[in-house]
């Protein structure tokens, strides 16, 4: 009997109409395909049979004197996880904003498998999108990985996978789960204390793992969370960012922190809110490393958080980058770093299981005060397929957690640098603000460098004045 581990069940524990503990992405497929419900339907039955926990639910163990077992949910019922929708004429990108925000705070069915994905039709230039949604009690990057990892393809010829009827295993007996979990609990006393500390709701205050640290400072990025969210896109250009660091030094990743830190200061500016050199903000940063601590993945690095303090008060952008870079050099030479590159070039890799395994991280780390989490997963630069159509845009969606009303998350893709940012629907009400704030951060970055060269990937829009 598989059963949860307790970094799960903590998960699961504290799922919450407020703060639902699920991990989401969208993926906007190139116009012109051919995608059709039955067909995204029939190719994910196939591939369910590699990651089995999507036809299982965590059920309780009687007295909850463990974690609770993954089981096969016996009335499995793929309709119920696979949905269609459609963004009502002309299908802008707005609207397609404003959809997926509600979705992402749509709780899941807790006593169904621990995952949705939603097609949606209708974009106004005749593509389609799809958003993955799973809870972060189900993928962990080690044991299972995320969705949309099973369904990626080098090429657009959808691999025959050998497919077998599913039939579900009985759900085993009370007398035997419980015998088998006391044996459990005495081999490993520790994590029964654990358990018994969750169940008598003291987690917050004797497990410093998850929930021990809301933000400090109070400000644009600390706030009480409502049950609803907002959700925009800003979709750039790679090169970009290679020419800023070519003259300025540092990562791809220092240029994409120092965008996000100027895009805050801008959008703090729009807001009339006080902005004075001292301003900064924490944010938690999840990096990939090659070294024994952090949480594991499937690929062998780990991931761990880092705790980076955004300059947003520094007028130059230039020296905002400098300030950036140099807080994150000691994690470049401590050897362990794994390189973008690598990462991107791994056999399998998909940014959507390291987003999800970035985002446990982050909560795994609230006592540490940081005021929001910014993912970053360099993602393969060859086009990859889904369901036989090729990938255009991707976007993670990482969730809110605490009293933090923003999370942002980035996937470079294909030429592309693309950035999804979750917010609170009432403490963030101009979500799209701080996106345009983040693309002109961008901007002015590469004023410092020269005219621009090349195009920004499909998807870009010219961006407003905030």
């Amino acid at each position: 009997m598989q059963r949860l581990s307790p970094l799960d069940a903590m998960f699961l524990n504290l799922d919450s109409p407020d703060v639902p503990r699920q991990i989401a992405s969208l993926a906007i497929l190139e116009p012109g395909g051919s995608l059709t419900y039955d067909r995204l339907i029939g190719v994910i039955n196939e591939r369910l049979d590699i990651v089995p926990r999507y036809r299982q639910v965590p059920r309780k163990v009687p007295g909850a004197l463990g974690t609770p077992l993954w089981t096969d949910d016996e009335d499995f019922d793929i309709s119920l996880h696979v949905r269609r929708s459609a963004l009502p004429r002309p299908g802008t990108r707005d609207a397609l904003h404003e959809l997926v925000g509600r979705l992402v705070a749509r709780r899941l069915d807790l006593d169904r498998p621990l995952w949705e994905l939603y097609l949606i039709e209708g974009l106004e230039d005749g593509s389609v999108a799809l958003l993955f949604k799973a809870h972060q009690a189900l993928v962990d990057g080690s044991e299972t990985i995320d969705l949309a990892q099973v369904l990626l393809e080098e090429t657009d010829r959808v691999r025959d996978i050998p497919h077998e009827d599913w039939n579900p295993h009985p759900r085993p007996g009370p007398l035997g789960v419980v015998a088998a979990t006391l044996e459990r609990n005495v081999r490993h006393p520790g994590e029964a204390l654990r358990i018994a500390e969750m169940n008598v709701g003291r987690v917050a205050r004797h497990l410093p793992v998850i929930g021990a640290g809301a933000p400090s400072q109070r400000g644009v990025l600390s706030g009480t969370l409502s049950r609803h969210r907002r959700f925009t896109t800003v979709s750039t250009c790679l090169e970009e960012y290679r020419r800023v660091r070519d003259q300025h030094g540092g990562t791809v990743n220092d240029v994409v922190l120092a965008v996000i830190t100027g895009g805050i200061r801008g959008w703090m500016l729009t807001r009339a809110e006080p902005v004075t050199a001292k301003t900064s903000f924490r944010a938690m940063v999840p990096m990939s490393v090659a070294a024994d601590d952090g949480l594991p993945t499937s690929l062998g690095s780990k991931v761990r958080g880092h705790l980076l303090s955004l300059p947003v008060g520094e007028t130059n952008p230039v020296v905002r980058l400098h300030q950036v870079s140099y807080a994150l050099k000691d994690h470049r030479e401590t050897g362990s770093a794994v390189a973008a590159n690598q990462l991107a070039s791994l056999p399998g890799f998909a940014t959507s299981t390291f987003h999800a395994v970035g985002a446990r991280v982050a909560a795994t780390e609230t006592s540490r005060g940081h005021h929001l989490t910014i993912t970053n997963v360099p993602g393969p630069q060859e086009p990859v397929y889904m369901a036989g159509e090729q990938v255009a845009e991707v976007y993670p969606a990482i969730p809110l957690i605490d009293q933090r009303v923003v999370s942002i998350g980035v996937t470079s893709y294909h030429g592309g640098v693309f950035f999804g940012i979750v917010a609170d629907r009432e403490a963030v009400p101009d979500v799209d603000v701080l996106g345009q704030c983040i693309e002109e951060a961008l901007e002015e970055l590469v004023e410092t460098v020269g005219p621009r060269r090349g195009r920004a990937p499909r998807g870009r829009q010219k961006p407003r004045k905030a």
